[in-house]
C-alpha cells in the first residue's frame, strides 16, 4: 500500500517529493472504472475489457437481454459466440493492422472521373482539363487563365448526371515561416535551423472563390462572388443528388458572418441556406450543419437567441423552426435518424442546481416534439451507441463520484442492466481526498462559476494551506474535468506537497450562454480573472485553511498567458505564477486561435490584452518556462516577454528548454514547478534533487 507522508507545514524532504513522485501511482487502486465497449458490427453484442482485484477480465453482453459472459481474454469470449454467429466471433478476435510500408509520393496529376465513367478532370499549367477517359488525346481546355499566383484546385466535383464541374479559383499568398533553433540535434554537434509554415493575425491570407462549369455545353457559368473576397476561408461541401446546385461554406473574416451557400447549376445564381451574424464573433470551430431531403431542408446550430441550439431551415434561407429552445446548450449532435425523424445529441445546464458542464444524452423529433434526457443522473454521462441506435453504454461519474456503468435501452433511457461499478475502496484506505466540487457567484454577483478543489493525502483542516490555481481560460471549451479520476498528471504531486490546488472555468470560456462566452471578445487578458478571484474567496470564506494572502497560479499554452497576466492585471490578489510556452501576445500565435477572439483586423485591444505590452507591470515571483521547437506557439513569444521585464528592470526566472516543443510537463520542468511554489509559497528551501 502507497504510504504518504503528513508533510503539511512541516520542513519538505527529498524522501517527500519522492513520494509525492509517487502519487500517481494510486490509479493502480481504482478497480472496475469507466466501461468503454466495443460493438460487434451489426449486431447487439459488445465487449469490454474490466480491470479488476484479481486481473484483468473480459465481458461480452447481449444488450438484448443484459446478459453477460466473463472470459479472462478475448479467444475465450469468441467461442461463447461461435455457436450464433462465426463471423461476429471473428470480427471479435481480429487484431487491426497499420501498414507502415514507406511508399514514394505520387507526383502524377489527380484526375477525378465523371460519375458515368467517361470523363476525367484535371488541372495542369494552374488551369482545368477535361478529356474523355478512353481517348488520353480528347482534351479540352475548361479555362486559359490560371497562373501559378492565381490557380484552378484540383478538388474538382462533379455533378452527379456528369454534366456539370465545379471548383475554386485560388488568389494565393504567400505563408509566413517561423524559424526554430534546435540548439542540441542528435545528428550533428552545430545547431540546425528550422523552419515552420505559420501564420499570424492580420497576415495575407489565400482567398478561394467558387466556379462553375457546363460540361455539356463546355463552356464556364459567370458567379457574382465578390461578397466574398473578404474571407478567412472558402470551402465547397458538395453537390445535390439531383445535380440542380452545389454548395460550400464561407467564412469571412474576422469571424462576425457566417454563410451556407448553394449555387444553381444552371444559371448560377447563389441563394444563401444560412447568414449567421454576430456583432462579437461566431465560433466558426463548432458549427454543425446536417442536410435533410436532399437539401430541401437543414439542420443547423446556432447561438442567435443567446444559447447554443438546433434550428431546421428551409431551402430559402429562413428558419422553418427551432428544435432545442430554453436556457442551456446542445454540446454536439450525435447522430440524426432521417427515417425516424429523430436527432441524438448530447446537452447540458438544463437541470437546476446541477453543474451546468455535466454532459447528458438526449433525443428530440426534428419536429420539435419529443424531447427526452435519457441519461437523468445529476452527473456526467459519457455514451456509446449501438449501431442500429436500439441501446446505449452509458458510462457516468463526476468529480466527485466514481464511474457507474449501465445499458440503456435508447428509446427511452430505461436502464437494461448495471455493467460496472466502479470500486475506489483501497485508494480511499490510502488517505487519498475525493476533490471537491464548488461553486460560488461570479463578478455580476448572479452567475454561478463552477471548479473543484484538490486536497493533500494528509490533509488537515487546523493547518493553513496557500491555493494554486492551475488556469486554462482558452475560450475554444471549458476545461475543468466533469469526470471521475483518482489523480491528476498536472496538478496531484504538488498537492500532496501541500497546497491545495483549484481549478475553475470563469466566464469567457465555453459552454455556456453566448453573453458568458462574449466576456472575451477582443479581450482575452480577462480570462475570468474576476469571477476566478470571487471563486476563490468565497471558498476560502467556507474554508478559512484556505490561505488566500498565499496564492499562486501556473498553466500551459494559453494558460501560460494568463498564469503571467494575473501577475499583472491581478496582482494584489495573485503571488506567484509559473508561465509554460505562454502566448504572451497574441499577435505573434497562431492566426486560426486569436483572430477567432480578438478579431481582424489587428487594433488596439491585442496590445492591450499582451503580456509583452504590459511586462511593466509585473509584481510577484514569476517563472517563464518554453522549448526551443515550440511550433505551436512561437518560442519568440516568451523572449520577447523576456526582453520587456529586462527593459523594466524586473526581477523575474526563466527557463529556456533545448530540444522541448509545446508539449511540456515531463520530470524535469514538473519538478522546477514544485519548487518554484515550495520557495515563494511554503517559504522553504527546496530539498536537494
Amino acid at each position: 500500500m502507497l504510504a504518504l507522508p503528513n508533510t503539511a507545514g512541516a520542513q519538505l524532504t527529498k524522501a517527500d517529493y519522492q513520494r509525492a513522485d509517487t502519487i500517481l501511482q494510486l490509479e493502480n487502486h481504482v478497480y472496475s472504472s469507466r466501461v468503454r465497449p466495443v460493438w460487434l458490427r451489426d449486431s447487439h453484442y459488445f465487449w469490454y475489457q474490466n480491470r479488476e482485484k484479481t486481473g484483468t477480465a473480459y465481458y461480452l453482453v447481449d444488450a438484448g437481454t443484459g446478459k453477460k459472459r466473463k472470459a479472462p481474454d478475448k479467444e475465450t469470449l469468441s467461442t461463447f459466440l461461435k455457436g450464433k454467429d462465426r463471423a461476429l466471433a471473428e470480427e471479435l478476435t481480429q487484431k487491426q493492422q497499420t501498414e507502415r510500408a514507406w511508399k514514394p509520393e505520387d507526383k502524377r496529376p489527380r484526375t477525378v472521373a465523371s460519375p458515368d465513367s467517361l470523363w476525367e478532370a484535371y488541372i495542369q499549367d494552374n488551369n482545368v482539363f477535361v478529356r474523355k477517359r478512353t481517348e488520353p488525346d480528347s482534351v479540352v481546355a475548361l479555362t486559359m487563365d490560371g497562373t501559378q499566383g492565381e490557380y484552378y484546385s484540383d478538388r474538382l466535383m462533379w455533378s452527379p448526371d456528369s454534366r456539370k464541374l465545379a471548383t475554386v479559383k485560388v488568389r494565393d499568398a504567400q505563408v509566413r515561416r517561423i524559424p526554430l533553433l534546435e540548439s542540441r540535434p542528435g545528428t550533428q554537434v552545430q545547431p540546425v535551423l528550422q523552419w515552420r509554415d505559420y501564420a499570424k493575425p492580420g497576415d495575407v491570407l489565400p482567398v478561394s472563390l467558387p466556379v462553375l462549369f457546363d460540361w455539356s455545353a463546355r463552356k464556364q457559368i459567370p458567379l457574382d462572388t465578390d461578397l466574398y473576397t473578404r474571407q478567412y476561408e472558402l470551402y465547397l461541401t458538395g453537390w445535390r443528388a439531383d445535380s440542380r446546385a452545389f454548395t460550400f461554406e464561407f467564412n469571412q473574416r474576422g469571424h462576425q458572418r457566417y454563410i451556407v451557400g448553394e449555387v444553381n447549376a444552371l444559371d448560377g445564381k447563389i441563394t444563401h441556406l444560412v447568414d449567421e451574424r454576430s456583432s462579437t464573433f461566431i465560433y466558426y470551430y463548432q458549427c454543425y450543419r446536417h442536410d435533410l431531403k436532399d437539401g430541401k431542408e437543414m439542420l443547423w446550430m446556432s447561438e442567435r437567441d443567446g444559447w447554443r441550439h438546433l434550428y431546421l431551415f428551409g431551402n430559402d434561407g429562413q428558419v422553418k423552426r427551432q428544435i432545442t429552445k430554453g436556457e442551456w446548450v446542445v454540446r454536439n449532435v450525435d447522430f440524426v435518424d432521417e427515417a425516424n425523424g429523430v436527432i441524438y445529441f448530447n446537452a447540458s445546464g438544463f437541470n437546476a442546481g446541477e453543474d451546468p458542464y455535466h454532459l447528458h444524452y438526449c433525443r428530440i423529433n426534428i419536429d420539435g416534439t419529443g424531447f427526452k434526457d435519457l441519461t437523468p443522473e445529476p452527473a456526467n454521462h459519457q455514451v456509446t451507441a449501438s449501431a442500429d441506435r436500439r441501446y446505449l453504454v452509458d458510462a457516468y461519474s463526476r468529480a466527485d463520484m466514481p464511474y457507474l456503468s449501465v445499458l440503456r435501452k435508447a428509446t427511452d433511457g430505461s436502464v437494461v442492466t448495471e455493467l460496472e461499478r466502479c470500486d475506489i475502496s483501497e485508494l480511499e484506505s490510502t488517505g487519498w481526498q475525493m476533490p471537491e466540487v464548488f461553486h460560488a457567484k461570479g463578478r455580476d454577483g448572479k452567475t454561478d462559476i463552477w471548479g473543484k478543489i484538490l486536497r493533500p493525502s494528509h490533509f488537515d483542516a487546523s493547518k493553513s494551506y496557500p491555493v494554486v490555481e492551475m488556469i486554462y481560460a482558452g475560450p475554444h471549451d471549458s476545461h475543468v474535468e466533469k469526470y471521475f479520476r483518482a489523480t491528476d498528471h498536472l496538478c496531484s504531486r504538488l498537492v500532496e506537497l501541500g497546497f491545495i490546488v483549484v481549478k475553475i472555468d470563469g466566464m469567457g470560456t465555453y459552454n455556456r450562454s453566448k453573453a458568458f462566452h462574449d466576456v472575451c471578445w477582443k479581450n482575452l487578458k480577462d480570462a475570468g480573472f474576476p469571477d476566478r478571484i470571487a471563486w476563490i474567496k468565497a471558498a476560502a470564506k467556507q474554508y478559512p485553511y484556505m490561505d488566500i494572502n498565499r496564492v499562486g497560479i501556473y498553466g500551459w499554452s494559453a494558460g501560460g498567458q494568463n498564469a503571467m497576466a494575473a501577475l499583472l492585471f491581478h496582482n494584489d490578489f495573485y503571488k506567484v505564477a509559473v508561465s509554460l510556452c505562454g502566448c504572451h501576445d497574441n499577435r505573434m500565435d497562431k492566426i486560426w486561435w486569436n483572430e477567432q477572439w480578438m478579431g481582424y483586423p489587428i487594433d488596439e485591444s491585442y496590445s492591450a490584452s499582451s503580456n509583452v505590452d504590459n511586462a511593466w507591470r509585473l509584481k510577484g515571483k514569476l517563472l517563464l518556462i518554453n522549448g526551443e521547437l515550440d511550433d505551436n506557439v512561437d518560442p519568440a513569444s516568451t523572449l520577447q516577454v523576456v526582453s520587456e521585464l529586462m527593459k523594466a528592470n524586473k526581477n523575474f526566472d526563466q527557463l529556456y528548454l533545448p530540444g522541448k516543443s509545446h508539449s511540456l510537463g515531463g520530470a524535469f520542468e514538473m519538478h522546477k514547478i514544485h519548487d518554484f511554489f515550495v520557495e515563494n509559497l511554503l517559504g522553504q528551501e527546496v530539498p536537494e534533487w
